[in-house]
């Protein structure tokens, strides 16, 4: 009796990378930062498109590529609003856009980690996005494939030339410099 037995190294399995495009109308950048050290103020950013390829099999071969429009910030002040557009802030006259090359994706547990390339007034710093509610791929009413995830990050605004701030006369200051952000992503399949 011949008994031949065969195992499979993740090198041996055959891709099924497939490229997926952000559905900006179905996808949201929101954050949150400290405001008078009394309460967090929230925010979104729209206008995010981009591009991933990704095999479920094989995440860590996935690429990831995002770009979010820097004047679309809204915090429900027009005013705020106004400000964060200035050069105290985004300066979204002179780096009208944000962006986030992935330069690396591993799994963690039932999630990822995309280590990668945050830019935004021009400073680009390496961050890691937390991927959690990786749902499995759906076909919506119209044939379109779709997967979604969600992810998270903390960045210090100050990281990126961003250190405009007021001292408060009881001690802390106007806004915080951790902002905490919050991606909720869905993606259609193309071809």
């Amino acid at each position: 009796m011949n008994t031949t037995t065969s195992t499979t190294t993740p090198s041996a399995i055959p891709s099924q990378a497939a490229r997926w495009t952000i559905d900006a109308t179905h996808s949201s950048v929101s954050f949150s930062v400290r405001h008078m050290m009394i309460s967090n103020v929230r925010g979104e950013l729209g206008g995010v498109a981009g591009e991933v390829t990704y095999d479920p099999r094989r995440p860590e071969a996935s690429t990831l590529s995002a770009t979010i429009d820097a004047a679309s910030i809204h915090t429900r002040e027009e005013s705020r609003d106004a400000h964060l557009r200035s050069a105290d802030f985004l300066d979204v006259a002179r780096h009208p856009t944000i962006t986030f090359v992935a330069t690396s994706v591993r799994r963690r547990g039932d999630g990822l980690d995309i280590v990668g390339d945050l830019t935004i007034r021009g400073v680009s710093r390496e961050v890691t996005l937390a991927v959690s509610e990786l749902s499995g791929e759906h076909t919506d009413p119209y044939g379109n494939r779709r997967l979604g995830a969600t992810a998270t990050t903390k960045i210090r605004r100050s990281d990126f030339g961003m250190s405009f701030n007021a001292v408060l006369e009881t001690g802390g200051v106007l806004v915080g410099d951790e902002i905490a952000i919050t991606l909720d992503i869905q993606l259609i399949k193309q071809g």
